[in-house]
This record gives C-alpha cells, structure tokens and sequence, in this order.
C-alpha cells in the first residue's frame, strides 16, 4: 500500500513543518508547485528544502512542475477569471493529458511507501494538491490511502 500525504507550508513555521512531516514518516516529498524559487518560499525554496529533508529526516526530495497546473489556470483562478469548479476540471484534463500517472511511477522509488505532496495552500480544500492526489489514487494499479497533513 502507498500513502500519499498532502502538505501545504502556509501558517507553519519551519519547527512545526517538519515535525509534521517527521511524525508521518514520510520517506520522500515531492513538491508540486509551479514556483519553487520564490522568495515567497521561505524555508521550502527547492534546494533548502532539499537539504533540510535530506538532514532532518533522511527523506528525499523530487520536483516536477508536470504535477503543477500551468500558469495560465493557476492566474485565471486566483484573478477569479474561473471558478473553483472550472479550475478542477481544467487541472484534472492537465494529469490526464500528461498520463500524470506514468511520471509518479517513473519518479517514486520502489522502497518508498509515504509520500507527501507538497504545495503552499494552508489546507487542501481548494488546492491542486488534493486534487492530484485523488488523481493518482484512482488511476495508480496499487492500493493507495490519502492522508492530508
């Protein structure tokens, strides 16, 4: 069985982020964000983050911006340009066009059993994360639990 765990680093402080992630026990993280170098990104910049699962939890660390939603959904959405509804549909099209499912296999080593997928939203009602998550449990041949963090 996978558990696919979401996490979203709004309102947490860098202490109360790993801790999370330590008590879930998650083996490697993969950040699905379109923008990973931000300033905006305070302790989750791609190559702190790195280093700070690698140290902190010996977990790896993966990037595809093929899980993030493409610039043109993410700024029609936050413009409100699209509702919430349109903006799922649209991102669900993206992972079906992408075959989504190959490129998590392909990158996920076999040993890993908890992953989490990372994002910036607090929480994942109205975040891509959870919606890609859903995505994979329904498309991927093995038994997956869905655990947002």
């Amino acid at each position: 069985m996978l558990e696919i765990y979401t996490i979203g680093f709004t309102q947490k402080t860098a202490e109360q982020f790993f801790k999370i992630l330590e008590k879930a026990q998650i083996q490697c993280l993969i950040d699905v964000r379109l923008n990973n170098v931000s300033q905006l990104a305070g302790f989750t910049k791609s190559t702190d983050l790195k280093f700070f699962l690698k140290k902190i939890l010996n977990a790896q660390y993966c990037h595809s911006i093929s899980f993030a939603p493409t610039k043109d959904i993410l700024d029609q959405y936050k413009k409100n340009k699209i509702s919430w509804s349109a903006y799922e549909e649209r991102y669900l099209n993206l992972l079906k066009e992408r075959k989504i499912e190959n490129i998590f296999e392909k990158m996920l080593p076999k040993e890993i059993s908890k992953v989490c997928l990372l994002c910036s939203e607090a929480t994942p009602d109205n975040c891509h994360r959870r919606l890609l998550a859903e995505y994979l449990k329904a498309k991927l041949n093995i038994e997956v639990k869905i655990i947002h963090l």
